[in-house]
């Protein structure tokens, strides 16, 4: 299966891969403009502008589109990150041009209706509270702003209930003017596809946009930090973030077959130490993040309070040993586990056709499976244990505790441990 890529005069992009007998086709419209993407003031405006594309256009309701691709036995729905808002349908092969009818309706025919804004800020405070509730959700919120503290991508993407509270239709519209130009959209679609025809789809319904420059965006840089809130929880709460490569480093492989080593799965260390030796959690892993210019790994458990300390020990003791002891059957178990879980992931349309546009909007190109898979191959066992040492040694560092005995445990403890 091959890729292929047009980009309109505008600046719009097209990506698609056909999918040899299949008979459905996931397509959508993935736009650069997520949480990354706002100004203080507009923290929250980006996610919000995503639950209003279901709100009703000049053309349909908010029950007509859902209908539109239900109808025909499809899915429809939408999602906000820190580096892209998209939309996508999931249809059969026959109805394709249906579902970008109705992902280009929502996207250029937006009412905003004030008395839908009012219904779906109710919504979406709702989501907030629910996610505040959530531990293992906002930990991860928490973690994310003390990495990167003052900056646009170590914001919650939900946004706070203050700013939330006070979005006006025109603060939608001028979103959408800053950030939703032809040039920050990418059109990508997989399955039953064919390329000539969307090309031809996308002329007629986005050629017309005029290109306009997008703000530029705020470079990501990892400080570091700590937050540990003390709440009386059943358990504690434990989040570890290490500053680490972006998506356009080769030693993203590096992080991501180290993390693998340390918690990605029921085999690695962690696990086995923390979870089947001592019996001191029921859910840890790490795992490498990354964005378009910069990146972290991150290691998370839960466990009781009085717990928290020892759990926090191991956890360290594991990454030092990790650049000691590390083994090449560890590699290699990593390197097959994260081919294996590539390929089988991308038998899905769905995720096949995340992956073009997210590929397309890092470096502008799809890399073929052979040469990500090459690039996985080309981790060697030295360079993951250096890069364990780095962590250890010189790494910024960032920690987020929630629950009892939640200030049992420092950053500065954490540091002297690994250099220790």
């Amino acid at each position: 299966m091959t890729s292929q890529l047009t980009t309109l005069d505008n600046g719009f992009r097209i990506v698609s891969e056909n999918m040899p007998g299949l008979k459905s086709a996931s397509i959508g419209i993935w736009v650069m403009a997520g949480g990354r993407h706002e100004r203080l003031e507009q923290n929250g405006i980006a996610h919000f502008l995503e639950h209003m594309a279901f709100k009703g256009t000049t053309t349909r309701s908010s029950l007509e589109i859902a209908e539109a691709i239900e109808d025909v036995g499809g899915y429809i729905n939408a999602y906000t990150s820190r580096e892209m808002t998209a939309y996508y349908v999931r249809v059969l092969g026959q109805d394709v041009p249906l579902g970008l009818d109705v992902i280009s309706d929502i996207l250029l025919n937006p009412t905003f209706s004030p008395e839908e804004i009012e219904i779906e800020r109710g919504v979406i405070l709702q989501e907030i509270g629910q996610a505040l509730d959530t531990p293992d959700d906002v930990i991860f919120d928490w973690l994310q702003n003390v990495s990167y503290p003052d900056q646009p991508i170590g914001r919650t993407i939900l946004g706070p209930e203050e700013r939330v509270k006070n979005f006006t239709r025109d603060d939608l519209v001028g979103f959408v003017k800053e950030r939703y130009g032809p040039a920050q959209m990418i059109l990508s679609a997989a399955g039953e596809v064919d390329h000539a025809a969307l090309v031809e789809a996308a002329t007629a319904l986005f050629g017309h946009l005029p290109n306009r420059d997008s703000a530029q965006e705020v470079t990501a840089t990892f400080k570091g930090g700590e937050t540990r809130v003390e709440k009386d929880l059943e358990q504690a709460h434990f989040a570890l973030n290490f500053d680490g490569p972006s998506y356009t480093d080769d030693a993203i492989y590096t992080s991501q077959v180290l993390a693998s080593t340390l918690g990605g799965g029921m085999s690695s260390r962690l696990f086995q130490e923390v979870r089947e030796k001592r019996g001191l959690c029921y859910t840890i892993f790490a795992q490498a993040g990354a964005f378009s210019d910069g990146g972290s790994t991150t290691i998370y458990a839960g466990t009781s309070g009085e717990k928290l300390p020892e759990l926090a020990e191991i956890t360290v003791s594991e990454i030092r040993r990790a650049a000691e002891d590390m083994s090449e059957r560890e590699i290699d178990r990593a390197r097959t586990q994260m081919k294996a879980g590539m390929l089988m992931g991308l038998e899905s349309p769905s995720s096949r056709a995340e992956r073009l546009a997210r590929m397309i909007s890092i470096w502008g190109r799809v890399p073929s499976l052979s040469e990500t898979v090459t690039k996985i191959d080309a981790v060697s066992r030295q360079g993951v244990a250096d890069m364990a040492r780095e962590m250890a040694e010189n790494a910024r560092i960032s920690l987020a505790t929630y629950g009892p005995n939640a200030k049992s445990v420092s950053i500065e403890g954490i540091r002297g441990r690994l250099v220790g």
